[in-house]
């Protein structure tokens, strides 16, 4: 798959299923996806989940730090373009994006957002590596602040790539009990919901 033919899925379907059982695969395929990212399996049965999934016509994506027994280096990207034949990869990892270029995979670097450091060294890794695409990570902070607030006994402070007195606000809604904030000038902010 091109990279073209991949951003035009994104955009006609703009939905990707993140498995991470086995028993939704099947669920899976019977989706309207851009993609499929695989989150299971091993040496030894991915090459038979990724061959189902191509079979459906679904892109599929490997998110290497799930797959046992694949080893990250060289030797491993390698066996997984020409033996596994995904369509790409999901990785954390800088030097995977570079070996899963290099052996034709297309490419997602997931990034997680918890500070401010977090959104400069992401910002500048994604320049230097030029994955295919992003996923950022958390997409919805709000609705995990409720539903750990229902849950939890613990007073929850939200923080993080907090910019401006919105997104302050719409946190202390969700249910945090504050809000952390890096930017000196969110902290003039009056912030009672």
């Amino acid at each position: 798959m091109t990279q073209a033919a991949f951003i035009q899925r994104l955009k006609q379907y703009r939905l990707i299923a993140s498995v991470k059982e086995a028993k939704n695969l099947e669920k899976a395929a019977s989706a309207k996806l851009s993609a499929v990212v695989l989150s299971i399996g091993n040496i030894g049965v991915i090459k038979g989940y990724v061959d189902f999934m191509k079979s459906q016509g679904i892109p599929v994506f490997l998110h290497l730090e799930r797959m046992g027994g694949i080893s990250h280096d060289r030797e491993g990207i390698a066996f997984l373009a020409h033996y596994v034949k995904p369509d790409g990869i999901v990785t954390t990892r800088n030097s995977l994006i570079k070996l899963a270029k290099k052996q034709g995979l297309l490419t997602i670097q997931r990034l997680f957002l918890v500070d401010s450091d977090a959104l400069k060294s992401g910002l500048q890794s994604v320049q230097e590596n030029q994955p295919d695409a992003v996923e950022i990570m958390p997409a919805l902070l709000p609705d995990y602040i409720e539903e750990y607030q229902r849950v939890l006994d613990t007073p929850i402070i939200a923080g993080g790539l907090l910019r401006t007195r919105e997104q302050m606000l719409a946190a202390l809604r969700s249910g945090a009990m504050a809000v952390s904030a890096g930017a000196p000038s969110l902290w003039k902010e009056h912030v009672h919901p």
